[in-house]
């Protein structure tokens, strides 16, 4: 089944390879126009792109679902996503993390514009206003049944999807592993060669736009059960221990030392845990949620499970 953008206009009942969008051509020949002028990626087309998109959300209120251009306008901006040409947020050379605000804003909009509509593929039906992916064998990426990833992420070539989510916006570097019922939400950032465990939870954002997303390095292992939320973020080459909660006011601490690192990021090439420390209130002494550091790695060093379990069996924790 082709890729198909998003329903705009009033909403259409019918298969998605038969949806109209934005005028009267099918869906499908209106992909293979835009595919074949390919989208304006040069500096110059991406600053056109992102000044329209701030223009339609500055008169977001008073747009008409039928407004041909406006949807035009927002479907190249999620194209750009879908291909992974533009990305949500990024890593820059001196590690801090930039939003593309602006892309965000076209999600938001895409949401604000596209309609209800009838999702078929294979045996399965779907109600939603944002189509599913398709073509993973096109793009190598390994889909098991009972995975799904909306239109408008990216998944690189190599990905393996195990019976997962990845929603809008979000971006799954190559050759990394998204374990069973595992999901990846709205704007994340995942990096190359990780292996997202059975079970984690990797919270999305959307709203503010200037909200930074979860950043997960590249050469990472996320423990099962974990949840990394709140714009929190795991450097390259790190372990999160099993079960641990990392959020933007988690505090990650050094065992060696006690002393807090940050809060809400675990340093790069270390081994995290889940943990607790004390603290005093009326009630009594009461453990808070912590992540410890209880080892640093070399850089480039590989995560050799039964290595990683000496480390972990000594502090009786597991990933």
């Amino acid at each position: 089944m082709d890729k198909v953008p998003a329903t705009f206009g009033s909403p259409r009942w019918l298969p998605m390879t038969a949806l109209t969008c934005c005028g009267n051509e099918p869906v499908a020949e209106q992909e293979s126009a835009r595919s074949a002028r390919g989208p304006d990626t040069s500096l110059d087309g991406m600053v056109d792109l992102r000044n329209r998109i701030e223009t339609l959300w500055e008169g977001r209120h008073g747009l008409s679902v039928d407004d041909v251009e406006a949807n035009e306008t927002i479907r190249e901006a999620i194209d750009l996503l879908d291909s992974g040409e533009a990305r949500v947020a990024e890593v820059d050379e001196e590690g801090r993390v930039f939003v593309n605000e602006w892309l965000k804003l076209a999600i938001l909009l895409l949401f604000q514009q596209s309609q209800m509509s009838t999702i078929e593929m294979g045996p399965f039906e779907f109600a939603d206003k944002i189509p599913l992916k398709s073509d993973f064998q096109a793009r190598s990426v390994r889909v098991v049944p009972g995975a799904s990833a909306r239109w408008g992420s990216y998944q690189g070539p190599g990905v393996i999807m195990m019976p997962s989510y990845v929603n809008i916006g979000a971006y799954v570097g190559d050759n990394t592993m998204i374990d069973t019922w595992a999901t990846v939400g709205s704007c994340a950032q995942v990096g190359r060669d990780v292996h997202l465990s059975g079970g984690v939870g990797i919270g999305g954002v959307l709203e503010p736009p200037n909200a930074v997303p979860v950043v997960i390095g590249d050469e990472c292992l996320i423990g099962s059960r974990c949840i990394v939320a709140e714009g929190a973020r795991v450097g390259d080459g790190s372990v999160l221990g099993a079960g641990a909660v990392l959020t933007g006011s988690i505090p990650v601490i050094e065992a060696s030392t006690g002393e807090e690192l940050s809060r809400g990021e675990v340093p790069p090439w270390c081994v995290a845990v889940p943990a607790t420390r004390p603290r005093e209130f009326e009630g009594g002494l009461f453990g808070l949620s912590c992540v410890l550091v209880i080892r640093r790695l070399e850089p480039g060093e590989r995560h050799d499970k039964s290595t990683l379990n000496d480390v972990l069996r000594t502090h009786g924790v597991t990933t």
